[in-house]
This record gives C-alpha cells, structure tokens and sequence, in this order.
C-alpha cells in the first residue's frame, strides 16, 4: 500500500493544477509528440500529448478525470512499457516518495527516446522556508532524508538543466510551500490532507505547530516577522525543473 492509498482521497479538492507551472512543464517538455507522465497521481500537470500514466495508487488513479490518459497501476522503479515508447517522460512532484531514486530515473531515460522532464525541490533552500523554520523543523529533516539533491538527480539524468520555478502569491497547486503568503490555509484539515509532508506527519507534532502558526496569526506575529512576503508576488521555495535532452 502506497501513502496516497490513505491521504490522497481528497487531493483533487485542493491539489489543482496551476496554470502558471502548467505553461513552464509544458514549455519544458518541448515539441514532444508523446509523453508518459510517472507518478501521476490524479493526472495534474498532463499535457494532452500524455500516452499513458503511470502511478501505485488506485486511489490516486480512480480521481482521475474523464478523457485523461489511460492509467497504469505501477511504481516508477519498475515501469510496465517498452523501450523508447515516448518522445518525452515527465515526473512532478514524486520523486520524493520514490524508494530507488536511482532506478526510478533510470527507468525515466528507458522508456523517453529524447527528454526527460523532473519537477522537485532543493531540500537545501526549502528548508529555509518560514513554515519549516518557524514552526515544523521536523519537516525539514524529513526532507533531508527523503529527497534526493537537484545535483544527484541531475547527474542521473545524464546532465540536466535546472531552472528554478517560482511559486506565484495565488497559486491554484497546494503543495508543500504553495500558501507561502497565505499562512491562514495551513490550519485548513482539507488544506493539510493535501500535502503528504504534513498528512503523514505525527499528529501531536502537526497540532502543536500549527496551534503556534494560529497564536501567531492572531497576535500579529506572523506579519511582523514576514511582512516584506507580502510584497511579493512570487516567491522561490524552492521547487526545480529539471530538464535533460537524451543522446
């Protein structure tokens, strides 16, 4: 049983695709005529290009849309396709719970006969975050466990680009840093059931922070100490887009 079998019955209510990263995936996987999109999960950020998903969860599967790609019920360490059956592979935002890094991206450069596209973060700046400094450190040092370094994805890859993807003030996708300057949304359970880092979370770590997020929301605090955010119309969390042309 995969984690998604018991946090992802609510995902599509709040992990909507947005628009924004949306038009950077897409211009990043390029002219690709077919794609397989791995770790799709609900199907966000598939272009109408997509051959075939693939993804362990049948939770995650069964919330997909009419008309999406067929789905396939399979880990990105094993994938069920052919050599070179795509123009392009894509993986977004699941890299983090893959457990071979090294064979899930192997598998990414098998089945894509010329790119591969990887949306991630660096552990390294999103720990530097204000929801992880200020309130959940443990975040942070599970992130440090789990995520692989842009370098280590990237020498995988063969040697990949990366390009830093800013997450917009209103964003749509509420993943981990998404309501950076919406701080009100990480007491929302919907919100919180959303995001795998805190769904999977002890619970008396997760209520005892928030409580201090809440306490300082309404005492001020948290405008105090983050004003300038709210200047800001974007901000880097952190997240990367890997890109790598195949030889």
């Amino acid at each position: 049983m995969t984690a998604y079998e018991t946090i992802g019955t609510t995902y599509t209510a709040t992990r909507v695709a947005d628009p924004r990263i949306a038009a950077r995936i897409e211009a990043a996987l390029g002219d690709a005529g077919s794609v397989v999109n791995v770790g799709a999960g609900t199907g966000s950020y598939e272009p109408p290009s997509t051959l075939v998903a693939i993804d362990p969860s049948t939770v995650m599967i069964r919330q997909r849309p009419p008309g999406a790609a067929p789905a396939l019920r399979a880990r990105a360490e094993r994938i069920p396709l052919a050599d070179g059956v795509a123009d392009a592979a894509m993986a977004i935002l699941t890299v983090h719970h893959w457990s071979d890094v090294e064979a899930g991206i192997a598998e990414l450069r098998r089945i894509a006969r010329r790119r591969v596209v990887v949306l991630t973060w660096d552990p390294r700046v999103t720990r530097r975050f204000w929801l992880l400094t200020d309130y959940l450190p443990e975040v942070a040092a599970l992130d440090e466990d789990r995520t692989p370094s842009v370098e280590l994805l990237a020498e995988l890859l063969g040697g990949a680009r990366a390009e830093v993807v800013p997450v917009p003030h209103d964003c749509t996708d509420g993943f981990g840093a998404a309501h950076w300057r919406r701080p009100e949304a990480y007491l929302d359970p919907l919100v919180q059931a959303g995001m795998s880092v805190l769904a999977q979370l002890d619970e008396e770590v997760r209520r005892r922070a928030l409580g201090r997020l809440a306490d300082d929301l309404t005492s001020g605090r948290w405008r105090e100490r983050h004003a300038s955010l709210l200047r800001l119309d974007e901000f880097d969390a952190g997240y990367r887009l890997l890109v790598a042309d195949l030889p």
